[in-house]
């Protein structure tokens, strides 16, 4: 099995680290690591990114996707314009989540709210042939909607 190493950022140590919540969830919670007596307040269709306490270290061939947790964007519309984030394998800051409020009241995010679920997915290191002419396909360049409704 491949190593993964995560730090938790001293000024986080009463924060859980990412965890799974369920035997069958895919994605761990991530918790604000914003401080106790200032919580973070995100203004209709304002974003921000919001700490989440801890640094990690992944081997090559591996990624973190950062996405929004379903319950905020239902109650809150609290989503994220980057969806999903991508962390690389070789990025050695702090983890955080870039939320945007499309609600229309302010959200406030107090430390050790779950704002985000972070995702571990293998990717493919490719390298590309260049060519003058592509092979032919069925699809061709046929783009949106090409293939039917």
């Amino acid at each position: 099995m491949d190593s993964f190493y995560i730090q938790q950022l001293d000024s986080a140590r009463d924060l859980p680290l990412p965890r799974y919540m369920t035997k069958g969830a895919a994605g761990m919670d991530l918790y604000a690591h914003v401080p106790n007596d200032s919580p973070m307040t995100l203004k209709p269709r304002r974003r921000a990114a919001v700490p989440c306490g801890f640094k990690m270290a992944m081997p090559l061939g591996y990624e973190a996707q950062i996405r929004p947790r379903s319950g905020l964007g239902l109650k809150h519309g609290i989503s994220m314009p980057n969806s999903p984030g991508t962390i690389d394998a070789d990025y050695r800051g702090e983890v955080h989540a870039l939320l945007i409020n499309h609600g229309d009241e302010d959200f406030v995010i107090y430390r050790g709210d779950r704002i985000a679920q972070m995702v571990i997915n293998k990717v493919e290191i490719i390298s590309f042939t260049q060519v003058e002419s592509l092979p032919d396909s069925e699809r061709s360049e046929g783009g949106f909607g090409s293939t039917g409704m």
